[in-house]
């Protein structure tokens, strides 16, 4: 009951002031936790992105390799150009798949900060209560 006395007896100027710092304190937290949600986002966003070069990479290196070994030995039952054309097609579906991966895994990410938008949701409705 004592408590309940002194808060009563606190004035206006004091209520507005430790509403102020209140307000303060959960801004800079809201903002702290929208900052590392967007940090874990941007993670997973690099991470996509590092498997997509190297993707690409391996797609590069595979074209390289096959055509030079490849081409060369198919050389001997068919046309050079023919044996060309197959490790080509071979080596491109091989790095359509890994890029495709890459892509939808990039695509499906949402960068939205959703638990930062829900708490600022909750912290609006606080802070109405507090008002009124």
């Amino acid at each position: 009951m004592a408590l309940e006395t002194v808060k009563e007896d606190r004035s206006l100027g004091e209520l507005l002031s430790e509403l102020a710092g209140d307000t303060g304190t959960l801004v800079r937290q809201e903002v702290a936790l929208a900052q590392a949600e967007l940090t874990s986002k941007a993670v997973s966003v690099g991470k996509n992105v590092g498997f997509l070069a190297v993707g690409g990479l391996v797609a590069y290196a595979a074209v390289l390799a096959i055509l030079a070994a490849i081409i060369v030995g198919l050389a001997h039952f068919i046309p050079l150009w023919l044996s060309a054309l197959l490790v080509g097609l071979v080596v491109g579906i091989i790095a359509f798949l890994l890029i495709s991966s890459a892509l939808k895994a990039l695509k499906e990410t949402d960068l939205k900060p959703n638990q930062t938008v829900d708490t600022l949701k909750e912290d609006a409705k606080w802070l109405k209560n507090q008002v009124s």
